[in-house]
C-alpha cells in the first residue's frame, strides 16, 4: 500500500469509499510519517509480542504495528471505516479488525483467544473525549499486558502522568499511577493530523505493575477518598471527603493528623501512601 501518512493518499482512499470524519467519534487522522514508527518502536511491538489497538483510523499506526509485532488485534467502533481497512491492509496477514466499542469488549477473553503465549501490549490514538474512560477500563480490568502506550491531547498528558504532591496533580493521576508507572515518551504537534486539533498531543506510556498496593484495606473506598478529595480541589480536604464519605470533620481531622496530613491539606498535597494511610484509617473507623 502507498504511503498512508502521505494527504493525497489519504484523500484519495477517503473519497474512493465516500467517507467523512465524524466530529462525534473525534476523529483526527495521522499525517506526520514519523510518529506511528515511534508510537510502535517504543510502545513495544516487536517479535514475540501481540499488540491490541484501540481505534485504527485508516491504519497507519495499525501497518506500523503489524510490520514488528507477531499479530494485531485492532479494535475499531466506527463500520464505515471496514472496507477503507479491507484495502490500506489488505498487505498484512497478522491483522484482525474488531468491529466494536473498547469499553464492551471482553478484553481477557479477547486474550486468551488471541494471543496465546504471547506478551501482549496496548497502543492507541485515542480521541480526546474517551481517554480517560478507556484508559481506565484497561487498568482496572487487570489483563495480563506489558504496557499501554497511547496519545492523548498534551493537556491530558500531564495530568496523567502528574507525580502526587504536585500541581497538576488530580483523581485519575492518582488511579493510573495505583495500576501502572506512566511517562510522556514525545510530544506531537497539531499539524500532525487531518483535520487539523485546536490542541497538540503527547504519546504516554503506562508500565503495567506487576502488583498493585497491598497494604490497602479497602480499595472501592480508597478510590472514593481519591474522587472526592479532588472533586473540589481548591477547598482544603476535609470539606469534599467528610460530606461524600461521612465522616465526621473532627473524626476527618484526627485521622489526618495520624496520617501525617495538615489539617488545612488540599489534594494536590498528599502523596500516594498519604491516601492510603487515610483511606485505611476510614475503612477501621466504618468498621
Amino acid at each position: 500500500m502507498e504511503n498512508l501518512s502521505n494527504i493525497s493518499t489519504i484523500k484519495a482512499i477517503l473519497t474512493k469509499h465516500g467517507f467523512t470524519f465524524s466530529k462525534s467519534l473525534g476523529q483526527n487522522f495521522l499525517v506526520n510519517p514519523s510518529v506511528c514508527p515511534r508510537i510502535a518502536e517504543q510502545g513495544g511491538a516487536k517479535q514475540g509480542v501481540g499488540v491490541i489497538e484501540v481505534g485504527t483510523g485508516i491504519g497507519v499506526l495499525t501497518s506500523e504495528l503489524a510490520q514488528r509485532a507477531d499479530k494485531v488485534v485492532a479494535v475499531e467502533i466506527d463500520q464505515r471505516l471496514l472496507p477503507v481497512l479491507e484495502e490500506t491492509l489488505s498487505d498484512y496477514h497478522n491483522i484482525k479488525i474488531i468491529n466494536q466499542d473498547i469499553l464492551k469488549v471482553d478484553l481477557h477473553k479477547l486474550i486468551q483467544e488471541e494471543f496465546a503465549g504471547m506478551q501482549v501490549v496496548v497502543c492507541a490514538n485515542l480521541p480526546y473525549y474517551i481517554t480517560s474512560p478507556v484508559i481506565m477500563y484497561l487498568l482496572e480490568s487487570r489483563l495480563p499486558i506489558d504496557a499501554v502506550t497511547v496519545m492523548v491531547q498534551k493537556e491530558a498528558a500531564i495530568r496523567i502522568c502528574a507525580q502526587p504532591g504536585t500541581r497538576d496533580v488530580g483523581a485519575v493521576s492518582l488511579a493510573v499511577r495505583y495500576f501502572s508507572e506512566p511517562r510522556i515518551l514525545f510530544q506531537v504537534s497539531r499539524g500532525s493530523f487531518m483535520p487539523a486539533p485546536n490542541v497538540d498531543s503527547c504519546v504516554i506510556r503506562l508500565d503495567i505493575k506487576k502488583e498493585t498496593p497491598q497494604n490497602i484495606l479497602d480499595e472501592k473506598l480508597f478510590f472514593r477518598l481519591v474522587k472526592a478529595a479532588f472533586s473540589q480541589r481548591r477547598k482544603t480536604l476535609v470539606n469534599p471527603v467528610s460530606g461524600s464519605l461521612g465522616v465526621g470533620k473532627p473524626r476527618l481531622k484526627q485521622l489526618m493528623e495520624e496520617s501525617g496530613i495538615k489539617s488545612t491539606a488540599r489534594a494536590e498535597e498528599l502523596t500516594m501512601e498519604q491516601f492510603i494511610q487515610l483511606a485505611n484509617g476510614i475503612t477501621m473507623l466504618k468498621k
